[in-house]
């Protein structure tokens, strides 16, 4: 794999602190967006089953492993268990639904999407029943389910296996019953809600975290509005005056000092754009260091549980699920 600032899993694999994300890339310009990203450096490309554009990352990606200008062994590809796939005896079927459309062998880390479950109800990202409402699985078992994610590693369909929306509670209870242990959690995480209590739980547990939004997903909106849903309250990080203070001060952008911000805590970014310039630009963290100050004032900024815009509270039915996870403190 090309050299660059990595995280190290407990069972060696290295995951490169900067990822592309593609929630939200609509399947046309994926390929673009992931087509500049690698020529840019990257080398760690984020996705999930139920993003549809899985197919068009294989594409891109074929293109680059058929031109010899990269192999397989130089790109770190994360993708997810969906929610309809929550159930033992589905996780095989939906990880290998997701290699087929990304053209390849193995993922590098298999995510279990989310701790809730929903009916198994077809490929629908957002499955519903004869009344309209989301068909969700009140029998969701996630120690079954890890069972089946560790059996993906035993078959080579995935390097390592972790969790993504899940609270400590959930992860102790995996941790506990597990064989392969979690390498990975991926959350909402930014300079608003830092997640500090969860993350030292993490770190001692030897279980690297990704933050998701560390910009703090300014495309969010969009995507409550494509769907009919209330539009949400969107902090916008990029213009608080502590970060553009700082990024003045190192002749970068604010959402560079973003950024950083995570990685200086040694937490992965996967910062999503289909916009090659903004690509670029997300890319360009490695040539300066954010001072102790810097990092005590953007300590300073955390709103805790109040940051958070990711509250998986708008389906009410969620909210009843067993495995809701955002009921815990952290």
């Amino acid at each position: 794999m090309t050299t660059q600032p990595s995280v190290t899993f407990y069972n060696g694999q290295k995951m490169p602190i900067v990822g592309l994300g593609t929630w939200q890339s609509k399947p046309e310009e994926v390929i673009t967006a992931v087509d500049a990203a690698l020529e840019l450096g990257y080398r760690h490309i984020d996705t999930a089953f139920r993003y549809n554009n899985e197919a068009e990352i294989g594409k891109a990606l074929k293109k680059w492993f058929d031109s010899g200008k990269l192999k397989r062994e130089d790109i770190f590809v994360v993708t997810k268990l969906p929610p309809n796939g929550n159930h033992a005896e589905s996780v095989e079927k939906y990880i290998k639904k997701s290699l087929q459309a990304l053209q390849l062998n193995y993922v590098d880390l298999y995510l279990i999407h989310s701790p809730i479950g929903f009916k198994d109800m077809g490929d629908e990202a957002w499955p519903r029943d004869a009344t309209g409402a989301l068909a969700i699985d009140n029998a969701t078992d996630i120690i079954s389910l890890w069972k089946a994610m560790e059996a993906q590693v035993d078959a080579g369909r995935a390097r390592s296996i972790g969790l993504s929306n899940f609270n400590s509670r959930q992860i102790a209870r995996i941790v506990k019953a597990a064989r392969i242990r979690p390498a990975n959690l991926q959350v909402e995480l930014n300079v608003y809600f830092q997640q500090r209590e969860l993350v030292a739980f993490c770190k001692a547990l030897d279980i690297t975290v990704c933050a998701y939004a560390p910009i703090g997903s300014p495309g969010m909106n969009q995507w409550m509005k494509d769907r009919g849903l209330p539009e949400a309250v969107v902090p916008d990080l990029i213009n608080d005056p502590v970060v553009c203070k700082i990024a003045k001060q190192h002749n970068k952008t604010s959402a560079q000092v973003l950024l950083r911000h995570c990685m200086q805590r040694d937490i992965v970014v996967i910062p999503k754009s289909v916009k090659p310039d903004r690509i670029k630009e997300n890319f360009q963290v490695f040539d300066f260091e954010l001072t102790k100050e810097d990092m005590q004032e953007l300590d300073s900024l955390d709103k805790r549980q109040a940051g958070r815009r990711f509250k998986m509270d708008v389906f009410e039915e969620l909210l009843k699920h067993p495995e809701f996870p955002y009921g815990e403190h952290y």
